[in-house]
């Protein structure tokens, strides 16, 4: 099974520069530099639709997914502490019958 080649940043976003601000036609881009057109389309969409947050490299997340996933964290253990307390309440309040 063949390896994956992984591509920096400074690499996508030349690549998306030359298709975008010279006009060059993706496929040809995409021939010249050894990459699969849809690859090219791709990361064309992701600077498009995300600006400066794309390309973040594996295991970062865009600003606004790890905002999402820090405040599910935080639901969730603030949800246990709810579920805690009540339990506490409950136990406490049956001793005093």
């Amino acid at each position: 099974m063949g390896k994956y080649r992984q591509y920096d940043r400074a690499f996508k976003v030349e690549a998306v520069r030359q298709v975008v601000e010279d006009g060059r036609a993706v496929a040809a881009v995409a021939r010249d530099l050894g990459i699969n057109e849809n690859m090219l389309h791709r990361w064309k969409k992701q600077l498009t639709d995300q600006g400066q947050d794309a390309f973040v490299g594996t295991g970062h997340l865009p600003p606004e997914q790890a905002e999402l996933q820090r405040l599910r964290r935080e639901l969730a253990d603030v949800t246990e502490e709810r579920d805690i307390l009540k339990k506490a309440i409950a136990v406490f309040s049956g001793r005093k019958k």
